[in-house]
Order: structure tokens, then sequence, then C-alpha cells
């Protein structure tokens, strides 16, 4: 669904994974010759509207109990960075790596959050480590008191549109577990194609599993009602 181990997209039975961020820019690397090359730049992550009742924002120390939920999900900390056995410790952990993420260009993680009581309910970023090629992925998670609301698809549909028509992403991809039929459906409400199975594209536990991929491109035509690329 939305966050996974080492880095980024996928879409668990919960929904897609996510992790999210502020901080530090990457250190430099060294170029061919010799010379010190800057590193990604930081990314800021914004606070965007997901319908009326969810917002998307950066993750903040007061998420806690959204890492202390998911870490009891049998499914969620198989594919993400979530910690098997919560500890206020290792959830503070979890945090610092969103900001992180950020901080050195990694990608754009965000909590969700009901607008209502500011619950956070759960997790989405869209993660950058394929724009050189033109590409990105989504990931995104839901702990069990945020799922059964829409929450996950008004979720997906907003960073969707904002990658395509904001920032001009020329392609978007989801990787979703095939017996996850759930996520599959929601990638295709939103408009991602199913373009076939990746076959042990991703270990999950003990084990590798297939991954069915889901794409969208800029050109593919309006996002809920809106055209992909802005004026």
């Amino acid at each position: 669904m939305a966050d996974r181990k080492p880095d980024a997209p996928r879409n668990p039975a919960p929904g897609p994974r996510s992790d999210s961020a502020t901080g530090s820019r990457a250190g430099p690397g060294a170029g061919t010759d010799g010379a010190a090359r800057p590193g990604p730049d930081p990314l800021t992550v914004p606070s965007m509207s997901a319908g009326p009742d969810f917002v998307l924002r950066p993750w903040e120390m007061s998420d806690l109990s959204l890492v202390r939920e998911a870490a009891q999900d049998r499914y969620i900390p198989l594919i993400t960075t979530i910690p098997p056995r919560y500890s206020e410790e290792a959830a503070e952990a979890f945090v610092r790596r969103q900001w992180d993420r950020a901080a050195t260009g990694a990608g754009y993680p965000f909590a969700i959050v009901r607008s209502r009581d500011r619950r956070p309910v759960g997790s989405i970023g869209l993660w950058l480590r394929d724009l050189p090629e033109g590409r990105a992925s989504i990931g995104y998670w839901m702990v069990a008191s945020g799922r059964g609301q829409g929450v996950t698809r008004a979720a997906l549909r907003t960073v969707t549109g904002w990658a395509l028509r904001d920032l001009g992403v020329p392609r978007l991809q989801l990787f979703i577990e095939p017996w996850n039929t759930a996520s599959a459906r929601i990638a295709e409400d939103v408009g991602y194609r199913h373009e076939g199975v990746l076959r042990g594209w991703q270990q999950v536990g003990d084990e590798r599993r297939d991954m069915a991929v889901y794409g969208l491109l800029n050109s593919d035509g309006p996002v809920d009602g809106r055209a992909a690329t802005a004026d």
C-alpha cells in the first residue's frame, strides 16, 4: 500500500504505505573529477486537504499513537519500517526517518489525519528515487480505525493529482500484492491501470512475493475530473 521496508512504494491490505519528513540535506558526493557534488535538495512536505474529512500533513512526534496502532497490525510491520514491537524509542526513530526522507530528497511522507478530532489514521508517501528516469511511486497504509471510511481513496487521489499537476511527474506507479483486491479497486478508481505482475518483486516477512504493478501517466487524462497537467 504505501510505505515499504527499504524505501518506498506499495499497497498492503490496510492500504498502501508511506513515511514522512523535514530536516537536513543529503551530504555531498564526489564527482568523476574529484570535485564535490551537492546531494538532492531537502523537500518541504506541504499540508493538503483530502476531501472534507481528512488532511495530509508532515509527520509529528504527536503521531506516536498511530505508530503504536500500526505496530499491532499483523501486516503493516511486514511491509513498512513500522517497528514490529512498539516502544516509544522505536516510534520516535520511525518519525525521525520520515523527516529524514524529506530532508534527503527521497520523497514526501504524509500522515493522514481525521479533521474532526485530529486523529492520525494512516500514512501515504510520494517516493522520488526513480524521478531521474521520469517516474515516482506512491505507497500507503491505513490502521484498522481508519479503514472503511474512504480515506485511502481520498488520500491517493489527492497525492496523485498533486504529483501529476503541480510537480509534473511523468509517471506514477503503485505495487500491490495480487491478493489485495481492495487496494487494486482503489487504484483503478483513481485512474491507475493494471500493467502486469512482477514475480518475486519484494521481500515480505520471510518470503519473496509477487507484486502487481499499476501505472498512471501524466498524459492519461483527468484525475477525479481534473486535468492531470496544469495549464
